[in-house]
């Protein structure tokens, strides 16, 4: 029985990693909601985690600062533009060298002091945009890691990582998120937001989630 543990939630305020912070609470989790500022071209999406946080009840919500800009070297953190002709094969431009690495660390260290031996994070290797940090294999790898590189892990207390999403077609993402309750009109997603603060609507961000919710059958209340 899961009810009271706490859990460490990767929350960046988009649909995946509300869903999963969701049914985190959905299965009786405690929320510690984590969000990283690294400062990113959609710093929008700071506000929207703030919301997601709120409307689900997480016990606390850090927004920790990490200035990724200083390495720069992708769409979303350099001065390179974000692609808009649609969802192409391949790694792209907007993969951030090593992010979901950063941040499950960062993740783990919380988890770790909190008393905390699960966390979340909303990756997802079907229906997504070819980052290599989403694979099972990555996350299999992480949490090896964590279960030999910390105090906790070594005393026998061994962390999980839960990655609930993982082979979910952005359509089931959505009815996921419709069957916990998930606060989806709170939700941002679009990398590149215009001047006035809408989404681009072009983005594979955007196009991936008009796709997921269109498939399902589902107004996206967020639009």
């Amino acid at each position: 029985m899961t009810a009271g543990r706490l859990a460490v939630v990767l929350l960046s305020g988009g649909l995946d990693s509300t869903t999963v912070a969701a049914m985190a609470r959905a299965e009786g989790y405690r929320l510690l909601a984590l969000t990283i500022d690294y400062n990113q071209r959609h710093r929008i999406e700071l506000a929207h985690a703030a919301r997601v946080a709120a409307a689900l009840g997480a016990e606390r919500h850090i927004v920790l600062p990490l200035d990724l800009r200083g390495f720069g070297g992708s769409a979303l953190t350099a001065d390179i533009d974000v692609p808009k002709t649609g969802v192409e094969p391949g790694i792209p431009v907007t993969y951030v060298p090593a992010r979901n690495t950063i941040f499950l660390s960062v993740a783990l260290g919380w988890a770790e002091a909190a008393g905390a031996r699960d966390l979340f994070i909303g990756v997802n290797a079907l229906d997504y945009s070819g980052y290599p940090d989403c694979r099972p294999e990555f996350i299999a790898a992480f949490e090896a890691m964590a279960n030999t590189a910390t105090k906790a892990g070594v005393e026998g207390a061994q962390f999980r990582i839960h990655t609930p999403l993982a082979a979910m077609t952005k359509a089931d993402i959505v009815a996921a998120a419709v069957s916990v309750g998930a606060p989806m009109d709170l939700t941002w997603s679009c990398y590149d937001p215009t001047p006035a603060g809408r989404p681009c609507g072009a983005c594979d961000s955007c196009r991936l989630r008009a796709k997921g919710f269109a498939e399902a059958g589902v107004p996206d209340p967020a639009l």
